[in-house]
């Protein structure tokens, strides 16, 4: 079975969509558990309004410290040996959850399987997919500041894993609010099978008024990234610290011959 998760806070204008999609993946495993921190909007209302019609619903309603922790009181209710978050304006592509199931069948314990997610703008525009074909860890580390090809997994809605992962790595970080979701892929690809499909997953919103894009807008997604996976290359051995210090110095002698020949033409 698949457990499901959002995680939300005065989400009235997606809650009903969201769980609508889950609802229209017309998949007989699955289970919806929506971990509400104690909205004043009419997000309860709604949520109530579908769990009393639909018993693969289960939610409760609650101050809470954050994403993470309303991510974690999911994690401690799920009942499925398979784990997704699904936020709550965002959405998995037709018929996901069946592949999925389909997918683990095959795939020992514990596996993070991690699918392509596309990216939609304001304008209910594709702007780009996500497609992120390359999980090692090492690669993952050099991403964003020497290895630009690689591309980090965006969303949790176009990745699945066993909830078992968790024993092996513990749950998402509460003082962690911004970059939470690339903090566990980093921990999961060290422990898990990680394994990428070219299939359509999942899809993201990224949208005004939402907490990733204002982060941006503001400048400070970018460094908060960067900062985390400095961080994680850190506890590296030595060896291999020594081995992204130096393709950072081969990067930028790259960098400034481009430059130079840029400014030759």
């Amino acid at each position: 079975m698949i457990s499901v998760v959002t995680p939300v806070y005065n989400g009235e204008k997606f809650i009903k969509d969201c769980i609508l999609n889950v609802i229209e993946q017309d998949c007989n495993q699955v289970e919806h558990i929506i971990v509400d921190g104690n909205s004043t909007d009419k997000t309860v209302d709604i949520i109530k309004e579908y769990a009393d019609k639909y018993d693969h619903i289960r939610w409760i309603s609650e101050k809470d410290q954050g994403q993470s922790d309303a991510m974690n009181k999911g994690i401690a209710m799920a009942k499925g040996e398979i784990l997704s978050f699904l936020n709550v304006d965002d959405y998995y592509s037709p018929n996901v959850l069946n592949r999925v199931l389909e997918l683990f069948q095959s795939l020992p314990e514990p596996t993070l399987l991690v699918g392509n997610c596309n990216m939609w703008d304001q304008e209910g525009k594709i702007y780009a997919v996500n497609k992120p074909d390359n999980l090692n860890y090492f690669d993952l580390l050099t991403s964003m500041y020497i290895n630009y090809d690689i591309q980090l997994p965006t969303n949790p809605a176009a990745y699945f894993y066993h909830t078992s992962l968790h024993k092996d790595i513990g749950l998402y970080k509460v003082d962690e609010d911004y970059v939470l979701d690339l903090d566990f892929i980093l921990r999961a690809v060290k422990s898990a099978n990680s394994l990428y499909v070219d299939e359509d997953f999942g899809n993201y919103r990224y949208i005004p008024n939402s907490k990733t894009f204002e982060d941006v807008q503001r400048g400070e997604n970018h460094n908060r990234v960067i900062n985390l996976l400095k961080g994680y290359r850190n506890s590296l051995p030595i060896h291999l610290r020594i081995k992204i210090s130096l393709l950072e110095i081969k990067a930028k002698l790259k960098y400034i011959l481009w430059k130079l020949n840029l400014r030759r033409i």
